[in-house]
């Protein structure tokens, strides 16, 4: 089993419980409509819709990873330590945590589109920036949820431990939404896109070397 088989196992699992991905665009719905009863279209300006979609898309983010790990039975994971490399085991969640807060993060921002306008002038570089950014919640969220469910409080632990990590990450992603809602361009945000590019290898990188180690524990 490589980790393409892992990125199609979970994909199945995640199709047959129908009500998961219900329960998180219902999420995602609730957090977009309540904001849309607290400010209106015409009354949230450029900076609030900055600072709440992020918000709202990191915490979608760490809903949607959270269950990586800390959610299966610890039965599986015996199987699986004996049946897929550590290194395939890890690649695979990560493509498939990665895919799924894409598209949540693409979700999100329609929905941001439909109740609260759209505040982004410059639309290729913006979404740009939330591939990354999700990319980058999903490569530190998972390997947080790796060692998050080796401990009694795994919730706990994740909540605490994701912090440090997602925050450069959810700072360099507002600096790019900034630039894009006013429209400054290439030039203004190739710096961050590339900050944010190299964060994604080095966090892949170091999840890929640790994860045996976690693995084995």
């Amino acid at each position: 089993m490589n980790w393409l088989a892992i990125v199609k196992k979970e994909f199945t699992l995640e199709l047959r419980k129908k009500s998961v991905i219900a329960s998180l665009g219902l999420y995602l719905f609730s957090i977009v409509f309540i904001l849309y009863l607290s400010f209106g279209q015409a009354s949230m300006g450029p900076v609030a819709w900055t600072a709440f979609f992020w918000v709202a898309l990191l915490f979608t983010a760490v809903s949607t990873i959270a269950k990586s790990f800390i959610g299966e039975r610890k039965g599986v994971f015996v199987y699986y330590y004996y049946t897929v490399p550590a290194g395939d085991f890890i690649i695979g969640k990560l493509v498939y945590n990665a895919l799924l807060s894409s598209v949540m993060g693409l979700v999100g921002y329609c929905l941001f589109i439909l109740f609260l306008g759209d505040a982004i002038q410059d639309h290729v570089i913006f979404l740009s920036a939330l591939v990354l950014a999700s990319v980058g919640f999903a490569a530190s969220l998972t390997l947080i949820s790796s060692l998050a469910a080796k401990t009694n409080n795994g919730s706990v632990l994740m909540a605490v431990l994701s912090f440090p990590l997602v925050v450069s990450i959810l700072l360099i992603a507002v600096k790019l939404t900034k630039n894009c809602v006013d429209g400054l361009g290439w030039s203004a945000s190739s710096d961050e896109l590339l900050i944010l590019g190299a964060i994604n290898s080095l966090v892949t990188a170091l999840s890929y070397l640790l994860f045996p180690y976690i693995w084995r524990s």
